[in-house]
């Protein structure tokens, strides 16, 4: 966490991928993190994955997020991917060999099953011309290969979506847009236009049925992943802050309206951590039991996390620069990173919009009567 954390100013003030942070997680096996042990990996839990997150955003959010959603996309190939493309490539991702990004936003918008792109049969009947434009890709330029979202080139309805594995060496990429962003300027998120064949048995899951790998692996790594870095970057802000009230933060300790302020930022702290926390718990219990957490109350839990999570980590971050003030809570140059913390967690609201989660939820709120709660 040192390393990662000496090189988290330079990285966010130049917008440049964290090359040495990402290099030590690969040496240290960390690619590898959920990898099942068979094929050289950890074997990692959601619950130990929530954990390191949470520590490595304490340190860089961007790395985190980056770490994290490199694991998002091995979780959806050790739960999907056929027993050939398992064996070829989970070694390789365990021994630090692969960093896998996403593609799977449409220039359309944020929308996971929203692509404009088709697959097409090429002349060889094994294999797929891939052509695919996307406006975010976190470290799409220094990724090995890539889980992409593809029209199916056999459903004509424009309703089915394949996910398919690419490797870096079968694509010739291109950037096609800049990353300069208010926050999160390390993950290097910019456009690019993938072009390139792929085989068949490079498909991760059924073709056509996308939707599945997404409800059962994609959604619930992301919420979780997500949710841990934003509470972790948050949390390592807090304790900064406490550390430094008396010294550079000149408040009263003694007064009530400052304990207030403290107490309101630990209350969100707190709802946060429990949430995720149970939330983590619900889908590793179903996991365990063999079944998929296409339910619609747990939708609704992992929608309410993400929710719950983006807007809480940041109004407690916004709490603690009032706190500050402008000399520690507004500078780029103070003793704890509130001002880079603070622009961070800004895109967590936006990140898979919170709008489109709160229609979501509520259509899903409707189809359960009941009204299960976490």
């Amino acid at each position: 966490m040192e390393l990662v954390g000496r090189h988290a100013r330079e990285v966010d003030r130049d917008a440049r991928f964290p090359t040495e942070s990402m290099a030590a997680l690969r040496r240290n096996g960390y690619l590898g993190y959920l990898v099942p042990a068979e094929y050289g990996g950890m074997g990692g839990s959601l619950n130990g994955l929530v954990s390191d997150a949470k520590d490595l955003a304490g340190a860089c959010m961007s790395t985190a997020l980056i770490w994290a959603m490199h694991c998002q996309q091995v979780d959806c190939l050790v739960r999907h991917a056929g027993p050939d493309l398992k064996s070829e490539v989970l070694p390789r991702i365990a021994s630090g060999e692969i960093y896998l990004a996403s593609v799977t936003t449409g220039t359309g918008g944020g929308h996971l099953m929203s692509v404009d792109d088709s697959l097409t049969g090429a002349p060889d009947g094994n294999l797929l011309a891939l052509g695919r434009t996307a406006p975010v890709v976190t470290g799409g330029e220094y990724a090995d290969a890539f889980l992409v979202t593809m029209q199916d080139d056999t459903d004509h309805s424009g309703h089915g979506v394949s996910l398919i594995y690419a490797s870096r060496a079968d694509l010739t990429i291109r950037r096609v847009g800049e990353w300069n962003p208010l926050g999160m300027r390390a993950t290097a998120s910019g456009a690019l236009r993938l072009d390139g064949t792929v085989r068949r048995d490079r498909l991760v899951g059924q073709p056509g049925r996308f939707r599945e790998v997404s409800h059962d692996s994609m959604i619930p790594l992301g919420h979780l992943a997500w949710s841990a870095c934003w509470l972790g970057a948050a949390q390592k802000a807090f304790s900064g802050l406490l550390h430094q009230i008396g010294k550079t933060i000149r408040v009263d300790r003694g007064s009530p309206l400052v304990q207030e302020r403290i107490a309101r930022i630990r209350v969100d702290l707190e709802l946060v951590n429990a949430y995720l926390r149970r939330t983590c718990e619900e889908i590793e219990s179903q996991r365990d039991r063999g079944q998929s957490p296409n339910r619609p109350d747990l939708h609704i839990h992992l929608n309410t996390l993400k929710i719950a999570a983006s807007e809480l980590t940041f109004r407690a971050v916004d709490r603690m620069v009032q706190l500050a003030g402008l000399a520690v809570g507004y500078s780029a140059d103070a003793p704890i990173p509130l001002e880079r913390v603070f622009r961070d967690l800004r895109s967590a609201a936006l990140n898979y919009s919170n709008d489109r989660l709160l229609t979501a939820t509520g259509i899903l709120s409707l189809a359960d009567r009941s009204v299960r709660l976490l």
